[in-house]
């Protein structure tokens, strides 16, 4: 056919394709593909290809390429880095893709770092260290053996774990090896605090005394109690910046002192706070000169005491949690209103150990839990051993609770969680080293 014959015949069809509806247009192409051969195939083919499959993240502007990718759930995004190298490139440069990623997995992100393949990195570990919580290999245990009695209280602070027990004896252990750095003689021991120069005690016999590690003298000694009850000793030896108090012992279950973080009804942010609890209300209280204070505000889950609450009280300057009967229970300390009421299957013998802004840290009578805050999902556990119990729950504790706010891939480390064994020993659960 001559060409300008050709093209008025070109023309006439396209005129006429424009005309039909879809599927007629959809018919007269695949019998036009019918009667191809393999020329035209292969023109066909190469055609739709330029047409269909665009390089969009080359041809875009990287603005608009970073937009889009921020849709994208991590594991498509790191198929897509294998795509080729101009895909890897423009993906490993996108920070805010993998900073928001990471802080999906409820891992901190410092926005001061702005390197991208630094971020995928973290992912990538935090990717395995929550397989690992959900697949039992996060964690390793050890024990610490030298008591000979029962050990009845547990106090960790910076990497230092320190027991007291019935054999009249304290003892201050490194828990990363293991090592006993100081053992004294004291009294009973129902509770302990120290720091790097001292040791305070509160006894069975009703009396606090302090010690000096060193030497394993008693420095102090304080009497006056003469009643026998659950009582907790609140010592913390750098308090006498607040005024004349320096140490507390008060019986109920649980006592904290604490700044406050926000403004609340009866409180400015920097104020000390007293928080008590036993067994059905949690009290806050004036923390002044006065020697009869008033309470001033009273919380508690039901007003008929029919729930009772566990000696599990938390405090961290903005918000109040303890667990209960029915579960964990959260207010918001500036209105004191219950903010929200986590139930679990079991409550009665599930129990709090540490609470954060992401994970929360539950044990029962055979497994420690982690659970993830945002979905209130458990995203991992770890067996017990048969640990010895006590009712106030000073023969367990959490270890370093700052990875509870979020990880960030240098929390991860140290004690979790310690507790008091029937032979005498602690048994200590760590984080195992991430690889």
């Amino acid at each position: 056919m001559e060409k300008a014959a050709f093209e008025g015949w070109l023309e006439s069809v396209s005129a006429t394709f424009l005309t039909l509806n879809d599927q007629q247009r959809n018919q007269s192409l695949d019998h036009l593909i019918s009667l191809s051969g393999a020329a035209q195939l292969r023109h066909l083919s190469n055609g739709l290809e330029t047409l269909l499959k665009r390089d969009f993240l080359r041809l875009l502007p990287l603005e608009l390429a970073f937009y889009l990718l921020r849709w994208l759930d991590p594991q498509t995004l790191l198929t897509c880095c294998l795509v080729c190298k101009q895909w890897n490139k423009v993906i490993n440069s996108c920070t805010e893709v993998w900073q928001g990623v990471c802080r999906e997995l409820g891992w901190k992100t410092d926005e001061t770092i702005q390197d991208a393949s630094h971020w995928k990195g973290v992912y990538l570990k935090a990717k395995l260290r929550m397989m690992q919580l959900k697949d039992q290999e996060a964690f390793e245990t050890s024990s610490l053996i030298g008591h000979s009695a029962r050990v009845y209280a547990l106090y960790y602070k910076d990497g230092l774990l320190c027991t007291g027990s019935d054999d009249l004896s304290a003892k201050l252990w490194d828990v990363r090896t293991g090592q006993c750095i100081y053992g004294i003689q004291t009294h009973t021991c129902a509770t302990v605090k120290f720091d790097e120069q001292k040791l305070v005690t509160g006894s069975f016999d009703n009396t606090i005394a302090c010690w000096e590690w060193s030497t394993g003298a008693k420095i102090q000694q304080f009497r006056g109690h003469t009643g026998a009850g659950w009582f907790q000793c609140c010592a913390v030896i750098s308090l006498s910046r607040i005024g004349n108090v320096k140490l507390l012992l008060i019986f109920c279950y649980q006592v904290i002192l604490q700044k406050s973080e926000v403004e609340s009804m009866m409180h400015s942010p920097g104020d000390y706070i007293l928080l008590s609890a036993d067994k059905y209300e949690i009290k806050v209280w004036p923390l002044g000169r006065e020697i009869n204070c008033k309470c001033l505000k009273t919380l508690s889950v039901s007003e008929d005491r029919s729930i009772s609450l566990q000696p599990r009280l938390q405090f961290d300057g903005r918000y109040i949690i303890c667990s209960s009967d029915l579960g964990v229970y959260q207010w918001d300390f500036a209105s004191f209103e219950i903010l929200r009421v986590i139930k679990m299957q079991d409550p009665a013998n599930l129990s709090l150990l540490s609470f954060g802004e992401v994970f929360a840290l539950l044990f029962d009578n055979h497994f420690l839990y982690v659970m993830d805050l945002r979905t209130e999902a458990i995203s991992g556990r770890w067996p017990l051993p048969a640990y010895r119990k006590s009712k106030r729950g000073s023969s367990f504790l959490a270890g370093v609770t700052s990875w509870l706010n979020g990880l960030d891939g240098g929390n991860d480390s140290g004690l979790v969680f310690a507790t008091s064994m029937p032979d005498h020993s602690i048994h200590l659960v760590l984080w195992k080293e991430n690889g």
